[in-house]
């Protein structure tokens, strides 16, 4: 089992200097729990990533809290290091609760399509005892394509309905906090007694925050550079070659002297962030290759097709499709593929 896999611990634990670990539960593909870090000073503490949205969450991280000595009530900034909703979902409702301040990096809420995390333009206004209602969103979502062409993946019908249980088809449940303080690269903070150098890491989302200090050499890696595992590059994205990106913030992050450990937003704490940086890129660098190679034989494939070269088929799907589309498009843009449209479809073929 990968680091990033396991289930979330209640034991808190600290990993530096004013800040301490609590895992948070969740159950997502290939993931067990999110970090959420408390950043301890004399105007409270500070978290970082305090998970999902819902009663779970809530419920483990005021457990976590209260195991230390703290409430949420003791909260006086949240930061936020992209806009996954395994990330920002704690963050209101810590508003509500202690007026904190939200602090993310200044893209923050124009990071995704909303329509990536299961809303629509009209679902605020969906009736939740409607099961023909929720039914008529639920397709609409699933019978778009997505950028390439392909049609969306539907869940599992016992999955929609766990969904459906859950609240989890009213915008309202993946409803992304409101920035109160947005930071630009190399802006500084403080946190924990110190300054925090902002510094924006995009790929994974084009909004990614880490957070570094100097006094201490800690460096928050958020979902940008992870131990035993590489982040999801998504091709869906504002930037038009995300991959050139998250190369490009994975150099900036080989380049930091003097970090004595860096801290995941998933997985455990880890020292030569550098190295593992580098190995990240050479990964990607590995998949780009096996592209070219494929496509000397494969001439107008599909990102399906290309897919499944890639990826095992246990990982077939919509996320595979769309990390396969972020690489055809970064070829694509250093001039290595070319890409046409059949019937809607994307195809990529060699320059002959």
């Amino acid at each position: 089992m990968k680091q990033e896999q396991e289930t979330a611990l209640e034991e808190v634990t600290e990993v530096a200097p004013g800040v301490l670990r609590a895992q948070l539960p969740i159950n997502l593909p290939g993931l067990g729990h999110v970090n959420c870090y408390i950043l301890e000073d004399e105007r409270g503490i500070a978290v970082v990533d305090p998970g999902l949205p819902g009663d779970d969450s809530w419920t483990a991280l005021k457990r976590r809290l209260q195991s230390v000595g703290y409430k949420p009530e003791d909260i006086h900034t949240t930061i936020i290091t992209h806009s996954h909703f395994d990330h920002f979902g704690g963050a209101e409702r810590i508003k509500e609760v202690s007026d904190a301040d939200i602090l993310t990096h200044e893209y923050f809420r124009n990071a995704f399509n909303n329509r990536e995390l299961l809303e629509s333009e009209d679902s605020s206004d969906l009736d939740q005892n409607s099961e023909e209602e929720q039914e008529k969103v639920i397709d609409r979502i699933f019978s778009e394509r997505l950028p390439w062409g392909s049609k969306r993946t539907r869940p599992p019908q016992e999955e929609i309905e766990r969904f459906r249980k859950m609240g989890r088809f009213n915008s309202s449940w993946f409803k992304t906090p409101t920035p109160t303080i947005e930071v630009s690269d190399s802006e500084t903070i403080q946190l924990a007694r110190r300054d925090w150098v902002a510094v924006h890491t995009p790929g994974h989302t084009n909004d990614h925050l880490c957070l570094w200090d100097p006094e201490y050499g800690v460096m928050f890696s958020g979902d940008h550079v992870l131990p035993t595992i590489t982040p999801h590059i998504g091709g869906i994205s504002p930037e038009s070659d995300p991959l050139a990106k998250f190369f490009e913030s994975l150099e900036k992050m080989a380049k930091y002297e003097g970090v004595t450990i860096a801290l995941p937003a998933h997985g455990h704490p880890f020292k030569d962030l550098g190295a593992r940086a580098l190995e990240i890129i050479e990964h990607h660098q590995e998949r780009l290759e096996t592209i070219r190679k494929t496509a000397q034989n494969l001439h107008g494939g599909s990102v399906t097709e290309f897919m499944k070269v890639l990826f095992s088929e246990r990982a077939w799907g919509d996320m595979a499709e769309s990390e396969t589309y972020a690489h055809l498009e970064h070829l694509n843009e250093l001039g290595e593929l070319a890409r046409t449209n059949k019937d809607g479809i994307a195809l990529y073929s060699a320059h002959l």
